[in-house]
C-alpha cells in the first residue's frame, strides 16, 4: 500500500529553484533515507511534504488523499485529516521548554485527537518505556541531554499514531555518543515496520537500515533504489564523488 506519493514537486525561493520536479513513492512499512549535499533540497522537500513550506507545483498524496494537486491545497477540514497522517521530528528537538516530558507528549493527542488524559498518559508511558526514558516523565527539557530530548521528540511524534514519520537530520545537533542513542531508536522503529522518511547525513545508517535510498543533487533525484546497490555500485559521477567525500 502506498502511504505517500509525491509527483513533480517544485519549489522556488525567488529565482532560486530548490526543488525541480521531485517524484517518488513510500510504501507502508518502508524506511526511506534521503541523502545529498547541503543545499540539494532535502530539508525543503520534507518541509513541503509536511506543510511547513508551500510548494509551487506538483502533487502530494497521503493514502489516496491529496494534500496538494494542480497547485491547489486541500480544504481546511480535509487538510486537518491529512495532516494527522504524518509526524515530523526536527533536528533541534523543538520541545516546549515550559512543559514536562509528559506534557510535551500528551498535549497534541488530547487537543488534536480528543484523547482522554488517562489514555494519553498511558500511551506516553508506553512510548517513554520504548525510548528508555521511563524515569523522565516529570523532567523538563532543560534537564535532559540532547539525545534524551530527541528521543522525547520521537515519542511525541509517535503519540499521534502517524502513518508516516519524517525525520529531518535527527542527529545533526548531537555529539557522536548521543547520536548512537537516537539511531538505535530509529533502527528499532524500522525493524517494527514503521513507515519513515529520514533525511540524514549518517551514511552507514542509511546504507544498513533503510530499504530505499534517494540521492538528491541540485534539486533533483539523481539516483534512487536499493541501499546496497547505490552505495556499492553508484551509477552517476555525482553520487560517486559524494560517497567518496563521505568516506563511504
Amino acid at each position: 500500500m502506498t502511504v505517500l506519493e509525491i509527483k513533480d514537486l517544485r519549489k522556488s525561493f525567488g529565482k532560486n529553484e530548490v526543488l525541480k520536479g521531485i517524484s517518488f513513492k513510500v510504501e507502508k512499512g518502508e524506511a526511506v533515507a534521503i541523502i545529498g549535499s547541503s543545499g540539494s533540497g532535502k530539508s525543503t522537500l520534507l518541509r513541503c511534504a509536511t506543510l511547513l513550506e508551500t510548494a509551487d507545483d506538483g502533487s502530494i498524496c497521503y493514502k489516496g488523499k491529496y494534500l496538494l494537486k494542480d497547485k491547489v491545497y486541500a480544504e481546511k477540514d480535509e487538510l486537518k485529516e491529512i495532516c494527522s497522517s504524518f509526524g515530523l521530528v526536527f533536528q533541534n528537538f523543538n520541545l516546549f521548554p515550559h512543559m514536562s516530558v509528559m506534557q510535551n507528549i500528551i498535549e497534541a493527542p488530547m487537543l488534536v485527537k480528543g484523547i482522554s488524559r488517562e489514555d494519553a498518559e498511558a500511551r506516553a508511558r508506553d512510548l517513554l518505556s520504548q525510548m528508555g526514558l521511563s524515569d523522565k516523565e516529570n523532567a523538563y527539557p532543560c534537564e535532559l541531554s540532547g539525545g534524551q530530548q530527541q528521543r522525547v521528540a520521537i515519542a511525541r511524534a509517535l503519540a499521534l499514531d502517524p502513518d508516516v514519520l519524517f525525520f529531518d537530520e535527527p542527529t545533526s545537533a548531537l555529539d557522536p555518543e548521543l547520536t548512537g542513542e537516537v539511531l538505535a531508536v530509529i533502527k528499532r522503529l524500522a525493524e517494527a515496520d514503521m513507515t519513515m522518511v529520514i533525511v540524514t547525513h549518517e551514511m552507514a545508517f542509511a546504507r544498513d537500515v533503510a530499504e530505499k535510498v534517494i540521492f538528491m543533487d541540485s534539486g533533483v533525484i539523481a539516483e534512487e533504489g536499493d541501499p546496497k546497490e547505490l552505495f556499492y555500485h553508484p551509477k552517476t559521477d555525482r553520487l560517486k564523488a559524494f560517497l567518496h567525500n563521505a568516506n563511504i
